[in-house]
Order: C-alpha cells, then structure tokens, then sequence
C-alpha cells in the first residue's frame, strides 16, 4: 500500500472526514470546507513587533461543492466550485472572485479527467505537496513564491489530469489569454508528471506564465524584500528619515515571463516521512533574465496517532542574494476534524535585503524576521 506522508494523511483526515454526500440516482453532489484561524506574532514587521488575528494560515479558508453524473459508459460529468474567504472579515480572498480556488467543469473516465475553467496547476497537482516547511508553518512558501509551490491556478484553461495508472499520473494544461490578435500574451501552460510506489513518491512539473498578471502580478519588495529587481530599483528611501516607498504597491512590475520547473519526492521510514524539494524559476522582463533556485529539505514525525511534529529548512539564491529559513510545527488533533497547533519560522536573509517570511507580512526592517503562531482548524 502506499502512504501518504504524514502531513498530508493528517490534513486528509481533517477535510475529508466526514463530508456530506447527497446522493440522488447516479449523481452526487459534495459540501465540504476549512476553517482556519489563530493569532500571529512578528518580532519585525515594517520596523516594529505585531500580534495580530490571523487566518487561512495553515489551510486555505474555504467552501466548495463537487459534483458527478453517470452517463453510462464509464463516461462521468463533473465539476467543481470552491470559494476562498478570509474569516476575520467574511471577505473573498483571490481577489474577490467568488470561486477564486477553484471553478470547471469536465468529462471523466477510465483514462483521466478533461475540464475547463480556474484550475489547479500541475506544480500544485504534481509537486507542492513537497513544501515541507509550509506543512510546518503555512507562512513558509519559498521566496515570494516565484515557483508557485504555493498551490497555484491558472484562469481559462482547459486540462488533462490522467487516472493513477500503477502510481503514475500526468497531466498538462493550457492557459487562454483572450487579447485580441495576441495568441501568446497573458497565456500560461503547466505539465507535470508523479509517481509513487511503496514508500516513495516522486513528483515534478513545469509552469509558464506569459505576463502575468491579476494576483499574480509581481510587488518585488513585498515578495521577496530586495531594493532592486531585474536590474531596477523597487523602492526609493528617504535621504532625511530613511523610509521606504514600495514603488510597485499598486502598480505591478511589469514581466514577460515567469517559468518554474519543480521536482520533490519523499520517503517513509516508519512514523517518520522525510521530504526533499528543488525549484529553478526563471523570471524576464525589461530585456534582463534572473533565475532563482530553491533547495528545500525537512521531515515529518508522528509521533502518536494524534500528535504530529514537522520542521523544515530552505535555501535560496536569487540576484546575488541568499536566504536561510527554517520552519517547525506540532499540531494535535482534537477529533478527525478538528485540530489544534503551534508553528514558527525565522528567516535570514543576506546584506541590503528586507527580509519577508513567505510574502505573508510588511517586510523587516532588517535582514532578519520570525514569527509564532497559535491556531486552530475545523474541517466540515
């Protein structure tokens, strides 16, 4: 049998547990959702300490329905509307789509799945579940999350996403950008493959967007905390106090292109799952290139049937700068849905960068910032 490594059994458990299914002839329809909220200490966010409410830290807030109809054949309809919220406001997270995580609808059958709308990328479906530190500490994504380790969508696709066939599964997507007489502009493609057998599973994809754009356009310094991007400053400072303007806060910077590829795989040794990841991305615009890389390493140990410990270290390397994170949590389930825990992480980054934990906080004002946060997660 093939095991899940633990973090990812444990968050099954809580989304999946006990989800009603309203059944009528040969259809289905799902209800399902997280809750996730806690509070946050930074020792440094834009040059002072905060505690704050904060939520969909752990797992992404979220209510969804799935849905699948029997025509006969092996052939099924399907289609899925999930919607992203924040729970301190009530607000719609992505931008304020109203089924910004996810939206499509499809054929399936013995072969794979082919759908059409706001979809998954294959850096999520594929590899994602690598970010070890990010299972420790949901602030933990990679470095502004230029590699899209985060569980990224791509918007007006139509995709493929083949059956398990022996442990192995693929897919690839295509991404429509809908300017007129500009086939190529605002477009994205993702293709990716995993395997898993026994107790270890691979996994890898690689993710193009061509001007990226909406929320996934690029604010360098809130991303990543540097003062320069692709050759350009991003930020201008006060010669008298020192402050410092975000130049892109509210308008983007403009890229051309952003392409990640990705690769992780795990290995079950007993309780204990250990997990490895590396990503090179490489980013153009203003006719410059510049390639980030990540290396990724962690493990994940449940210790008891309810308790679970994970922690996690990356390195980064981006334009001449470097970063070192390291990144824990324990979390202890109270019920198969429910789930109480405790995550850090602390992050240094090299000379004359801000540093910025996961694109989650005003960055420091210095090359160092940590946090520590208590949280809870109800799943229904």
């Amino acid at each position: 049998m093939n095991r899940l490594p633990a973090p990812i059994s444990f968050g099954l458990a809580l989304a999946l547990a006990s989800i009603p299914t309203f059944s009528h002839a040969q259809s289905s329809v799902t209800l399902y959702g997280i809750l996730d909220a806690g509070i946050t200490y930074v020792n440094n966010s834009g040059g002072s300490h905060v505690i704050k409410f904060d939520d969909g830290v752990s797992y992404g807030n979220r209510w969804g329905l799935t849905g699948t109809e029997d025509l006969g054949g092996g052939l099924s309809a399907v289609f899925a509307l999930e919607s992203g919220f924040r729970l301190g406001t009530g607000k719609l997270a992505f931008g304020g789509a109203e089924f910004g995580r996810q939206a499509y609808v499809g054929l399936s059958n013995q072969w794979g799945t082919l759908s059409l709308g706001n979809q998954l990328d294959m850096t999520e479906e594929m590899v994602f579940l690598y970010n070890v530190s990010a299972w420790a500490s949901g602030y933990a994504i990679h470095q502004g999350d230029f590699d899209r380790f985060n569980g990224d969508r791509l918007p007006n696709s139509i995709k493929f996403l083949s059956k398990d066939i022996s442990g192995l599964k693929f897919g690839g997507m295509w991404s429509f950008g809908g300017v007129a007489g500009n086939f190529h502009e605002d477009s994205a493609y993702s293709v990716g493959a995993h395997y898993a057998h026994g107790n270890f599973t691979i996994g890898a994809a690689y993710t193009q967007l061509n001007n990226p754009h909406g929320i996934y356009a690029f604010d360098p310094y809130a991303m990543i905390g540097t003062h320069t991007f692709l050759g350009k400053p991003t930020v201008s400072v006060d010669p008298a106090t020192g402050a410092i303007a975000d130049l892109y806060s509210s308008t983007s910077f403009p890229v051309d292109k952003q392409g990640t590829f990705g690769i992780g795989s795990s290995y079950a040794i007993g309780a204990v799952t250990l997990m490895g990841n590396f990503s090179y991305t490489t980013i153009k615009g203003f006719g410059e290139s510049s390639h980030m890389q990540v290396l990724e390493g962690g493990a994940s140990w449940r210790m008891t049937p309810a308790f679970s410990a994970i922690g996690g270290y990356q390195y980064t390397r981006f334009e001449g700068h470097h970063w070192n994170q390291v990144s824990a949590g324990m979390h202890y389930l109270l019920s198969k849905r429910t789930d109480v825990y405790v995550s850090g992480d602390y992050l240094k980054a090299s000379s004359g960068v801000d540093a910025v934990i996961g694109y989650s906080f005003t960055p420091s004002t210095t090359s160092t910032q940590a946090d520590i946060r208590i949280g809870m997660r109800h799943s229904f």
